[in-house]
């Protein structure tokens, strides 16, 4: 099934998977972690970790030193299994944050600044009181609350690209881009919801992104997501372009 997935988003343009691991609390997700590095190492594909905080307040940051430190002797070791596949930006590993706001990311940074080489730190935008600390931010889906699901993201997008090239210029911006959104189904949905628009959003957010990158470099760009049917976003089976026989949008 991995390989599989992972032949199918080469084909569609895509270079890697940045794929959720949680440390100890998750044994069945590091284990789905261990196989997706092995096999995309095998198939000449990238994977990067998005590390997720704990959702308890008290002890945090210990154990987010304590998983990175985990991760850091199981996949990134020399001789890890399928440690070549690991997305590396200018020699140096890169690591996703889905913040929790738990986490006080100064300690982890001297902590992680021991490692040689050290990882590259990639946070959720907005930057936060931990900027400092934070080598780059990325764009993700935001989804509004309420509404009739019109609102595909541009403001946001905008934002974020301005932001970064204004007040940021020296980290790394991983730009954004979506089909959906649509969390009814999920057992914390808020009722938010972008609608595809028969694929338009897709090809949309992708435009912003090919605008920015034209004139400021972006190494990487991040297509949310593969396949989280959960909230509505999956890109696993193909964009709906409600039968108008137009091309489905290209990530090429």
């Amino acid at each position: 099934m991995i390989r599989r997935q992972i032949q199918q988003a080469k084909a569609l343009g895509i270079s890697g998977f940045v794929v959720d691991w949680y440390g100890y609390r998750q044994p069945f997700i590091d284990r789905s972690y261990a196989l997706m590095q092995s096999i995309a190492a095998e198939e000449n594909f990238h994977v990067a970790m998005m590390y997720d905080e704990t959702d308890d307040e008290d002890g945090a940051t210990d154990e987010s030193i304590e998983d990175l430190k985990l991760f850091q002797k199981t996949y990134l070791a020399p001789n890890a299994p399928g440690r070549q596949a690991y997305l590396m930006y200018n020699g140096r590993p890169v690591i996703f944050i889905f913040p929790k706001a738990h986490t006080d990311w100064s300690r982890v940074r001297t902590e992680i600044n021991k490692w040689n080489p050290s990882p590259l730190l990639i946070d959720e935008f907005p930057p936060g009181k931990f900027a400092s600390s934070i080598d780059g931010y990325y764009a993700w889906v935001p989804p509004v609350t309420g509404g009739d699901g019109s609102n595909w993201g541009k403001q946001y997008l905008d934002d974020f690209y301005n932001t970064m090239q204004s007040k940021y210029p020296d980290a790394i911006a991983v730009g954004g881009a979506w089909a959906s959104f649509d969390d009814s189904k999920a057992s914390w949905g808020l009722n938010r919801r972008i609608n595809s628009r028969c694929g338009q959003t897709l090809t949309d957010t992708l435009n912003v992104w090919r605008q920015q990158s034209t004139e400021h470099y972006m190494p990487y760009l991040l297509v949310g997501t593969w396949n989280d049917y959960e909230e509505g976003t999956a890109i696993e089976k193909g964009i709906d372009t409600c039968g108008s026989g137009k091309p489905q949008p290209s990530l090429h």
